[in-house]
């Protein structure tokens, strides 16, 4: 699905691609140097905690964003390899953003902390859900067995928004993360105005500006058709 925008998706590739970069560096700076490191067995259940952030910003958000821009990054390449790529992509979103989800439960109930009380909570095993049943119904639909052609016509437009959708929630739900996050820290002592709140908040507005160029490579089209009775102007 291409909208006439009047810009290429490519630029926003570009842009995903080093903003990505930019915010797996900025999570693991602070799940590492801030926060003590990863584990996924420690008496610090800190520690476990932290295998969260970092597998949902890493392995849920970005690589789906990914798989989401595969058609645009690879235009040109065979569309039955580039389908593949992007259902792969997907499903190893799915299964680190199901495995994050995990470590969050491992770590609150080692620690004693009750679960699914919170928005963040509430919204984010939703999204995980609807982002397993739009993986089965796309495997299903476009990969194997594979629907009537008539079929695929008429469930691809509605499979680019609902993906879309989802998406879109995933990115809010991540920055309730780091808002709820950031807060019980700053409750408990952390200098609201010190280098890890400053990270913490610089990383939320980088993923924002990644998921925002994630949904715009995806409906801007990869490049652009002259528009109708165009003609180009003569140069004598």
């Amino acid at each position: 699905m291409a909208l006439g925008l009047g810009v290429r998706a490519a630029p926003f590739t570009y842009a995903a691609h080093a903003l990505a970069v930019a915010a797996a560096a900025m999570v693991l700076v602070w799940a590492i140097q801030f926060r003590g490191g990863l584990a996924i067995e420690a008496t610090n259940k800190n520690l476990i905690f932290n295998v969260h952030p970092v597998l949902m910003l890493i392995g849920y958000i970005i690589i789906g964003g990914e798989a989401i821009m595969v058609y645009r990054v690879l235009p040109t390449t065979n569309h039955d390899t580039t389908k593949l790529i992007h259902l792969i992509l997907h499903g190893i979103a799915l299964v680190l953003g199901a495995v994050g989800i995990y470590f969050a439960f491992k770590n609150h109930n080692e620690s004693g902390i009750a679960n699914l009380y919170s928005l963040h909570s509430w919204i984010g095993i939703g999204t995980i859900t609807l982002y397993g049943i739009q993986w089965i119904i796309g495997f299903v639909t476009f990969f194997f067995p594979g629907a009537a052609p008539n079929v695929k016509k008429g469930v691809l437009p509605w499979h680019i928004l609902f993906g879309l959708f989802v998406y879109i929630l995933a990115l809010a739900n991540a920055e309730l993360g780091f808002l709820e996050k950031l807060t019980f820290l700053e409750s408990s002592g952390l200098d609201k105005y010190g280098t890890e709140a400053f990270l913490v908040n610089f990383t939320a507005l980088v993923v924002v500006l990644f998921g925002a160029s994630v949904v715009v490579a995806a409906i801007a089209p990869v490049r652009l058709e002259e528009p109708q009775g165009y003609a180009p102007i003569p140069e004598n």
